[in-house]
């Protein structure tokens, strides 16, 4: 005769969490966007860094324009484009804070161009999260300035078109190039393994604000299925056989303090 052993209780594998300084609340996001990605990589950075209690977070109109929802943080809205302005403003008054925007492409590198520029020019301490889609994501789906060549919109419907469009715009690179920069990096959201870096990075931008070395920005290539008409897999395939061909991922401009602190 023999007597069985009952195997000894399994831990329950926990497979999902609620990120730090987020609320536990349903998103309005399409099913395969990386704004979730993101916004969990802001909040745990920010907690790591013990920085919540004083961040101010800057959402203008888009797709993220309900961020407040999502972060368990202080944070105030701005017009289409201008979110650089209010940043701006708030960080002079309450040097003390630290401020960040939360920017898609449309919003940044077209309506608010001028403002991006002109903060990053100034050398504004603020950190830019910059969300590139290559699409207007909110508005219906038109051609965004980083669209990319030939890429079918509602406002392009035969393909971008660069003799008529022009091409498409690199934010990465081109706010590297002024002196008031300290950080301006392009990363990507389409694998865990860029993920992981995407988030090093974020921290590097708060940590060019927290030691007063200039204006920062991360740029984070993400999907839109919705307006791309894909299923979540295939956008994330989209933005990495696509995306980071026209958008080469890497460091353009890194202040060499926070060089010391790259791991």
């Amino acid at each position: 005769m023999t007597t069985s052993v009952s195997a000894p209780p399994r831990k329950p594998l926990k497979v999902v969490y609620r990120p730090p300084r987020t609320y536990l609340t349903p998103t309005h996001y399409c099913p395969g966007c990386t704004h979730g990605i993101a916004h969990r990589m802001v909040s745990e950075v920010l907690e790591e860094m013990g920085l919540a209690e004083r961040t101010i977070g800057i959402s203008p109109v888009g797709c993220a324009v309900l961020a407040y929802q999502y972060f368990d943080l202080d944070g105030v809205e701005a017009a289409h484009g201008r979110a650089p302005a209010m940043a701006t403003g708030i960080k002079r008054v309450l040097p003390d804070r630290v401020v960040f925007t939360y920017q898609g492409d449309g919003d940044m590198a077209s309506i608010g161009m001028g403002e991006i520029v002109h903060a990053a020019a100034r050398g504004e301490r603020i950190t830019v999260i910059f969300i590139n889609n290559a699409i207007y994501g909110m508005t219906g789906g038109q051609m965004a300035p980083t669209t990319l060549p030939g890429q079918v919109t509602t406002t392009s419907p035969r393909g971008r078109d660069i003799h008529a469009q022009g091409y498409p715009i690199r934010m990465a690179e081109l706010l590297a190039g002024l002196d008031g920069v300290a950080y301006s990096v392009r990363h990507s959201l389409h694998d865990p393994t860029h993920i992981r870096k995407a988030k090093k990075a974020i921290r590097l931008a708060f940590e060019a604000q927290v030691r007063d070395l200039g204006f920062s920005m991360v740029e984070l290539l993400s999907t839109c299925p919705t307006n791309w008409g894909m299923t979540p897999f295939e956008a994330m395939q989209w933005v990495k056989e696509n995306m980071t061909q026209v958008f080469p991922l890497g460091e353009y401009k890194v202040h060499p303090e926070l060089k010391k602190l790259r791991v």
